[in-house]
């Protein structure tokens, strides 16, 4: 057995990991701690993942950062580089079957590597269900070609995956578990040196280049709109990367008098230091819902891609804390109704509205206990247990 293994130091290869994307790169290292409590230093972790992944000791053996496009129409530019990287992976891992592969996020990349390598007989768990819930459901029937398992992060998606016999585990939300149930927000805002006696937003335009230039300029306006309506407002923005800071400082030059503190990542103290935040849709979404804040979500995407997800489009909310609390609990403003001015107004109706901000506390707090289930000695298990059925043992 792998537990036998495990105890007498026996070596038993290789589990391969796909993350794209900074999101996928969080979720990934809160797995492989997990895998690594159960295996110890009996399997290596290689294949594509980000700097959380790698400071766990996984080598990852292509760039994250070819993967970290989003859009029908964005990713046409890099295209050809994509599906170069996928060949190259597809190539060594059917040639060097790994004991497992799990495909994390990135659905499109990795959909198209996992039905070849399970028509190979390589075990395949993908941990993160695809919003076929709220879009693109469809897509169950390819679910069901490219994977062995679903680990799922939200309560109700396993009962959609039973109907269309595919087997899922509802892990819970790796990041429930790391989050802290009590936000120390004094504590977050000396760590980050930003200035008593003001009131803080943090600002999160995105994780990628793409977002970043689309909703930029906006969230810029849009902050210097808040500052010209309370001059006690501080405002705190983390950088995903070096690349990304420059292209918010550039920013920061068109508006030098906005109090805007920018720091080199550390988003989850951004969002613990704040009253309020205003974010791109996405994972951070949920994120600062754990920290208990109130929001505001936006998005824009290029005029063809927007058409496309309307069309496709199920769930009349794309923020995470709205999905899973099946209402509107925070405002969105997307594409031509994410301006400057109705940005800041929603902003401020936020910070200031103290009944809303104690109603949204205790919402997310049940949020928060239903999500926290130790995900990464659940998720952990069935890639042991899959790996275990697969070799006989």
């Amino acid at each position: 057995m792998i537990d036998a293994a495990v105890a007498a130091g026996g070596k038993l290869g290789t589990i391969a990991m796909v993350a794209g994307e900074n999101s996928g790169d969080l979720l990934a290292s809160l797995l492989l701690s997990g895998l690594k409590a159960r295996m110890r230093d009996t399997v290596r972790y290689s294949g594509i993942g980000g700097a959380r992944m790698i400071a766990q000791g996984f080598e990852s053996q292509w760039p994250m950062e070819t993967l970290s496009v989003n859009g029908y129409v964005e990713v046409l530019g890099s295209l050809r580089e994509i599906l170069a990287t996928r060949r190259a992976i597809k190539e060594k891992l059917l040639a060097e079957p790994p004991l497992c592969f799990i495909g994390v996020d990135a659905p499109d990349f990795n959909f198209g590597l996992e039905t070849p390598l399970r028509r190979a007989g390589i075990p395949v768990v993908h941990f993160v269900s695809p919003s076929i819930w709220a879009w693109r459901g469809g897509r169950i029937r390819t679910i069901a070609r490219a994977v062995d398992h679903i680990l799922c992060l939200f309560p109700f998606e396993p009962e959609i995956y039973a109907r269309a016999g595919i087997a899922a585990t509802y892990v819970g939300h790796p990041l429930a578990d790391v989050i802290p149930m009590v936000p120390d927000t004094q504590g977050a805002r000396e760590r980050l040196g930003l200035a008593a006696g003001h009131r803080v937003v943090a600002v999160l335009p995105g994780s990628r280049q793409s977002e970043v230039r689309n909703l930029g300029p906006t969230f810029f306006g849009a902050m210097a709109r808040m500052h010209e309506m309370d001059n006690n407002l501080v405002f705190v923005l983390p950088a995903a990367s070096a690349s990304l800071r420059a292209v918010v400082e550039n920013l920061h030059l068109q508006y030098p008098q906005l109090p805007l503190t920018v720091i080199d990542g550390q988003s989850h103290q951004a969002m613990e230091a704040a009253d309020v935040i205003l974010l791109a849709s996405g994972t951070a979404t949920l994120e600062a819902a754990l920290y208990k804040k109130p929001m505001v979500i936006s998005y824009k995407v290029p005029w063809l891609t927007a058409q496309i997800m309307k069309r496709q489009g199920y769930l009349p909310y794309v923020g995470l804390p709205n999905v899973l609390s099946k209402r509107f609990v925070v405002p969105e403003l997307l594409q031509d109704d994410a301006t400057p001015e109705a940005l800041a107004r929603e902003t401020l109706l936020q910070l200031n509205d103290e009944g809303n901000t104690a109603f949204l506390r205790e919402h997310f707090t049940q949020m928060h206990e239903t999500l926290k289930r130790n995900t990464a000695e659940l998720a952990s298990e069935v890639v042991a247990s899959l790996i275990r059925e697969r070799r006989g043992v």
